[in-house]
């Protein structure tokens, strides 16, 4: 059965005040398209419109988060990541990660493995106990710890191994579609994203999604929309997602046209401004978004933020995780250093509502605050791989070390 996940007016969050939209000079000439012209993201049986991905961010993208992010606009909402093999064997804490909010729907979860076996019993618990709508894999962690023992963006550069990972999650996930997200490769001499969109395709999954950066890049520098455009070219059957340098809505639209991708997958772009989904659906119904909001209404959306991670994690807990984010809601607005500074020591949310409140109200969200990095940083690396790498027996072998599995994000 088809379902279908739009809606082309979202109204759960109230409309900022009147104003107009400012774009950056960066999309100052980019027109928006004709009223349906942006057709839905097709991945299995879901149907999402706007073609809208929130990227799996660890610690970030939780049930309260996807929830406000939701409120924003409609889209496809993956959970943080969770791991097969302690989710195979049904641990607690990692089942908590699995959870779902009521209501929430799909339910799209990301799982990471680098053991078919374990990766096909986790998968046959979450489409067994009826837990996921979607299912999203991720082989993009540029972590060293887990890529010197050959696992994340390690794992598409052994072929075999990724052929076997891929077809064990799909066919225990029966009519549960599965998409797959990647990088480009290693670095520039080990590109690996053309081969594992072929295998992802030959495989029978529902779409992939490329971060166009190589693990050496890190989060460095600029994505290369390039590669997306050269893997569209590459892969014809299956919806192929681009993931790098969506800042503001009218960047998915740039995507769209240079690449030909058929949806975007949005991560550090929207910490801090889940409002930026009410944008992506306007300018793909093509409308205009909002003015931006100015502190009072950013002050309103934290709160609300901070109370459903209270509601989840209880008050103490949902306060320190909430710290980072405050940085990411206040960036570059007036004064957000003294801010910052009381902010990252909240311990209730009635200090989270005093601090906020002895802030200028109607000061207008900082234009320069667009394009500002947010989230995870750095330069480049040289990436950590296994002792016996470059020798063929162990890139054509099937066997990994099982600290390769460590829990960490990243694609």
């Amino acid at each position: 059965m088809t379902q279908t996940v739009e809606r082309t007016t979202p109204a759960a969050w109230p409309r900022f005040r009147g104003g107009v939209y400012q774009r950056s000079e960066v999309n100052a000439r980019v027109a928006l398209p004709a009223k349906g012209a942006v057709p839905a993201l097709k991945l299995g049986p879901l149907r999402i419109w706007p073609p809208v991905v929130l990227a799996p961010m660890a610690g970030v993208t939780n049930w309260p988060f996807r929830g406000l992010c939701r409120a924003f606009g409609a889209g496809l909402y993956v959970s943080e990541m969770v791991t097969a093999r302690p989710l195979a064997e049904g641990r607690e804490k990692t089942l908590r990660l699995a959870d779902f909010g009521a209501g929430e729907a799909p339910r799209s979860l990301q799982l990471y493995g680098v053991d078919p076996h374990y990766v096909s019993e986790a998968v046959k618990r979450l489409v067994g106990e009826g837990r996921i709508d979607h299912l999203d894999m991720n082989f993009g962690c540029p972590v060293p710890k887990v890529t010197r023992k050959g696992g994340g963006s390690v794992i598409p550069a052994r072929p075999r191994l990724l052929r076997a990972i891929v077809r064990a999650a799909v066919r225990a996930a029966g009519s549960v579609p599965v998409t797959i997200k990647f990088r480009m490769g290693i670095d520039e001499a080990r590109m690996t994203f053309l081969e594992a969109g072929r295998i992802a395709e030959d495989e029978g999954c529902a779409g992939v999604a490329l971060h166009a950066r190589t693990a050496a890049q890190l989060y460095a520098g600029e994505a290369r929309w390039d590669a997306i455009a050269e893997l569209k070219a590459h892969v014809r059957s299956i919806p192929v997602l681009g993931n790098g340098d969506i800042w503001e809505a009218h960047d998915a639209l740039r995507m769209l046209a240079q690449t030909g991708c058929d949806g975007v997958v949005v991560g550090r772009g929207c910490l801090g401004r889940p409002w930026l989904f009410r944008e992506l659906c306007d300018v793909f119904a093509g409308r205009e978004p909002d003015a931006l909001p100015n502190f009072g209404e950013v002050s309103a959306v934290m709160q609300e933020h901070a109370r459903c991670l209270a509601s989840w994690l209880g008050e103490a807990p949902a306060m320190r995780d909430f710290r980072r984010h405050t940085t990411w809601y206040t960036k570059a607005f007036r004064g957000s250093s003294r801010l910052r500074a009381e902010l990252t020591r909240i311990n209730t949310l009635d200090e989270l509502k005093r601090i906020l409140d002895s802030a200028e109200q109607t000061e207008p969200f900082p234009l320069s605050a667009l394009r500002v990095g947010r989230g995870k940083d750095g330069g480049m690396q040289k990436v950590a791989l296994p002792a016996d790498f470059d020798q063929a027996s162990y890139r054509d072998s099937l066997s990994l070390d099982a600290e390769a599995d460590a829990m960490h994000s990243g694609g």
